[in-house]
């Protein structure tokens, strides 16, 4: 995390965030501290931090006027996109050195732990 925060010129907790938004289209800062296991407080100066940058910005929630959506920016998506492609090409990597079938197992191993994690999850709710 510490190489991609220097990669893409970001401090830990904004890259952190920003990849957040990589699978959702809005967020609100509750949403994102509990995503990051943060307090609140913590999180408004991370979103200060993107706001700064122009890579997120703020949108008046429709159904509350109370709250504010936090969004990508054209440049935050851009720059969201350059971190996947740079951590895509980082599990290739790894993948790639491993034979074909030795991957095949890993990747089913991953599915199997993932699953098994979620359930437990569930169980926990």
């Amino acid at each position: 995390m510490q190489y991609q925060s220097e990669k893409f010129g970001l401090p830990e907790a904004e890259l952190r965030c920003l990849i957040l938004f990589g699978q959702e289209r809005y967020l609100t800062s509750k949403g994102i501290a509990i995503k990051m296991n943060v307090v609140k407080s913590r999180v408004t100066k991370v979103v200060q931090g993107l706001v700064k940058r122009g890579l997120i910005h703020r949108v008046p929630d429709p159904k509350d006027s109370r709250v504010s959506l936090l969004a990508l920016t054209a440049d935050g998506q851009r720059k969201i996109d350059k971190i996947n492609q740079f951590i895509d090409s980082i599990h290739w990597e790894v993948l790639s050195r491993m034979a074909q079938e030795q991957r095949r197992t890993l990747l089913q191993n991953l599915d199997i732990l993932s699953a098994s994690m979620e359930a437990v999850k569930e169980l926990m709710v």
